[in-house]
């Protein structure tokens, strides 16, 4: 019985290689199925990398729409190139004009030499310092309008004007010297007026009718041009220039300029005094050049009607500019009507209810006799002498000759007196001031047409 055990035992075990061969089988089945696996792995691997080799080319496609936004930055990068490429040229002319100089800033850069030159460096109380100082642009402005835009010309200009003004010490001649009231009482006035805008108007007033002894006044040509400066002077403070805060805009109006009026009540028209020649002929220079557009307007009243055939006659010589400032009036009264912005301040003879001309601003005046007045003080005296010379003697029988030699002198006086006549009956306040005769500075001819650019 033991035995059978052993069988059972030897045949399990026996049978256990047999019993193992099928429990392999599926291994070997696996083994197949693993060796046969290759294959199908190889066909799987070979799906994969088929499949791996194609993601590149799936792939791409799968690129194309990421990619798409590329061309659409390169795009728009080169509009932003091309656009740039169009500021680009913009921006050349800007930086070209930066460096580029004006009228103005070349006069500015020539300025630290004309000081030099001149030896001064004061005009209507602006110390002149560079472009930056608005008071010394205005007064560059001024010389360069005056030649033009002409940066050669406004040079010389400014350095004559200048050393003029070294010599002559214009401050003074309003500050500290006093005017001989016979000579130049009531002759000027310089006035400020407020229009309905709130701006302010700076006249200057010459009285022509004022004068009383043309020799007097207009013989001594230095001591006229001193008080005419001095005048001028007063208007020019007046202006405030050296308080500006601005240059004057480009193409704009100069807002620092003053009106000027000519005043003819009962000159005459009919003569020019050789004193009053002279003297004018040197005023208009000197102010022309030293104060070179100060003036926006300039008026005749009093004028006789016959003399409008002389500014008739100007047209043909000035330029439209001047002309524009040029404003003949027969009657004092018509003035107002010229100026509306501010006519009721002016004085009532000129068609305003304001405070009359003589209540102004004038310059120093002292009470000396005028040398004129002394010379007819003496008169009497130097008639008896005369008549005293001139008495017959016996010894002085040869010089009847003379006698009628003064005799024809007068008959010569009388017809060029009887001449006059006509025209005094015609005007009897000419008549009045038949020895006043109109001043060439305020003229309305060819000096005053230079006068007024200044």
């Amino acid at each position: 019985m033991a035995a059978e055990p052993t069988k059972v035992e030897d045949q399990v075990a026996g049978e256990a290689p047999t019993v193992a061969p099928t429990e392999p089988a599926p291994q070997a089945a696996e083994t197949k199925v693993a060796d046969a696996a290759p294959p199908a792995e190889s066909a799987a691997v070979a799906s994969t990398d088929g499949a791996a080799d194609a993601a590149p080319a799936a792939e791409a496609p799968a690129a194309v729409p990421a990619a798409v936004p590329a061309p659409a930055q390169d795009a728009s990068a080169k509009e932003e190139s091309k656009e740039e490429q169009k500021e680009e040229p913009k921006e050349e002319p800007s930086a070209k004009e930066e460096p580029k100089e004006t009228p103005l800033t070349k006069l500015a850069n020539r300025l630290p030499a004309i000081k030099e030159k001149a030896g001064h460096d004061e005009m209507w109380g602006v110390t002149l310092v560079d472009i930056d100082h608005a008071p010394t642009a205005v007064v560059l402005q001024k010389f360069l309008r005056a030649n033009g835009g002409d940066v050669a010309l406004a040079e010389s200009q400014l350095t004559s004007a200048l050393e003029w003004r070294k010599t002559t010490n214009p401050a003074a001649l309003l500050d500290e010297k006093a005017y001989d009231q016979a000579k130049f009482g009531d002759l000027g006035y310089v006035t400020t007026h407020e229009g309905s805008d709130g701006k302010q108007t700076i006249i200057t007033w010459n009285i022509y009718g004022a004068v009383k002894n043309n020799k007097a006044t207009f013989g001594d040509i230095k001591e006229f041009l001193d008080w005419r400066v001095a005048l001028m002077e007063l208007g020019m403070r007046k202006l405030n220039i050296d308080k500006a805060t601005t240059a004057i805009p480009d193409g704009a109006e100069d807002p620092y300029q003053m009106v000027q009026v000519h005043d003819y009540q009962s000159v005459s028209f009919l003569r020019m005094d050789p004193h009053i020649k002279a003297a004018s002929k040197v005023t208009i220079q000197t102010l022309s050049m030293a104060y070179p557009e100060v003036l926006s307007h300039k008026y005749f009243v009093n004028v006789p009607t016959i003399m409008g055939w002389v500014f008739s006659a100007l047209k043909l010589f000035l330029s439209p500019a001047t002309l524009r400032k040029f404003h003949p009036l027969s009657s004092g009264a018509g003035l107002a009507g010229e100026i509306p912005a501010f006519a009721s301040s002016l004085p009532k003879e000129y068609g305003g209810s304001g405070p009359g001309v003589k209540e102004g601003l004038t310059v120093k005046l002292t009470e000396a006799p005028v040398s004129g007045e002394a010379e007819k003080a003496d008169e009497p005296a130097a008639a008896a002498a005369t008549a005293e010379d001139s008495t017959p003697k016996a010894d002085d029988a040869p010089q009847e000759a003379p006698k009628e030699e003064v005799k024809e002198e007068s008959k010569e006086e009388a017809k060029e007196e009887a001449k006059e006549v006509p025209a005094a009956e015609a005007k009897p306040e000419e008549a009045a001031a038949k020895n006043t005769a109109v001043p060439a500075e305020a003229a309305p001819a060819g000096p005053t047409a230079a006068e007024v650019k200044a």
